[in-house]
């Protein structure tokens, strides 16, 4: 049986690319699209400015755009949010509330000790906060899941097999060049980015320091909110750059635990990495979640962000560094695997864990 999806935000960045993986998925079927009021009643072809390569998705142009309320989607088995968190909280909230299951790219309930924060090829275990979630909204079916922020979620995949190699991290220091896609539409003014770097994105630095925390730290013993990890410092310089899709990091790391690894042996276990997503089968689990490449000069946005079709994050340059212990440069698709490709690995894992009751 296929498993039912409904997209919220299904005219914007991230709701369109959530359009496009989704209307090739072999488990899960597009049914429903909501977007803003303006857009509500409107053919989606009608209502949307199509920005992914390619045409609009056969089965999806006719559709009709609903308004984002929980009792027109009563009937789907997935909720896929793309919405803008200025609007996100309030209405993910009333969907869960309505006992529906909630894949959310929105900030606003990152920060919710209850809300599992997951980057599906780093800490799906944090599925585990479900059962409590449940409880405590008194739901026999949904939950609310959040991914990661687009350039967290490359620098998380980077560190997890690290810490569990090396042991804790003890100090991350990481400067973004992020993609212009990662504002949305329409996004940047082209006379503010173009021939221009933009050394201030709003909020972002903040969020990755907290969301690198939140992902690679621990459950408590009863399962029912994540620790911070506290053994770790980070700091976040972001900066916005003229590159359509494709966020690159330069990362330096001190270990808590001396002497610290080598750059070969950083570079095996970074290459050897194998997330659980690919362990169970997910769909879109990539061969290989850490792609490291020997090439002085890469990764590179342009010839590296469709890496294992944008779930691969691309590593290079693994060096020495000479104030900390080891620095490499790294390469996220900012709207697949840092956005609408998390949630739906996340939903693929939330299936195989049997925490999706389609009807």
């Amino acid at each position: 049986m296929k498993v039912k999806t409904g997209i919220l935000g299904a005219t914007g960045t991230v709701g369109q690319r959530f359009i496009e993986l989704l209307s090739k998925h072999p488990q899960f079927i597009i049914h429903s699209v909501g977007a803003s009021s303006r857009s509500a009643g409107k053919k989606y072809s009608e209502a949307t400015k199509w920005k992914i390569t390619g045409d609009i998705p056969e089965q999806v142009k006719n559709m009709i755009v609903k308004e984002c309320k929980a009792k027109l989607f009563g009937d789907c088995d997935v909720i896929f949010s793309g919405l803008d968190s200025d609007v996100a909280g309030e209405i993910e909230m009333e969907f869960l509330k309505a006992d529906l299951v909630v894949f959310s790219n929105a900030k606003n309930y990152r920060k919710d000790p209850m809300v599992p924060l997951i980057v599906p090829t780093v800490n799906p275990s944090h599925f585990n906060l479900i059962p409590h979630q449940r409880s405590i909204h008194t739901l026999k079916k949904g939950f609310l899941v959040t991914n990661s922020n687009c350039s967290t979620t490359g620098l998380v995949v980077a560190l997890k097999p690290l810490q569990e190699a090396f042991g804790p991290l003890e100090t991350i220091i990481v400067q973004t060049m992020q993609a212009i896609s990662g504002a949305g539409y329409p996004g940047v003014s082209s006379l503010d980015i173009f021939d221009n770097v933009i050394p201030f994105i709003s909020g972002e630095e903040e969020k990755m320091e907290y969301e690198t925390l939140k992902i690679l730290g621990d459950l408590n013993s009863d399962q029912t909110e994540c620790k911070l990890l506290d053994s770790t410092n980070i700091s976040a310089t972001c900066n916005r750059v003229p590159v359509i899709d494709g966020h690159t990091e330069c990362v330096s790391i001190k270990f808590k635990n001396q002497p610290s690894p080598t750059p070969q042996e950083i570079v095996n276990v970074l290459d050897s990495y194998v997330s659980e997503a690919q362990q169970i089968g997910c769909h879109s689990a990539p061969n290989k979640c850490i792609i490291v490449r020997h090439d002085d000069d890469r990764p590179q946005p342009r010839l590296d962000r469709n890496n294992g079709n944008g779930y691969s994050v691309t590593i290079g340059r693994v060096r020495k560094c000479n104030v900390f212990d080891i620095k490499f440069t790294l390469l996220v698709h900012n709207t697949i695997l840092g956005a609408a490709g998390s949630g739906i690995l996340n939903a693929e894992i939330a299936l195989a864990k049997g925490l999706l009751k389609t009807q």
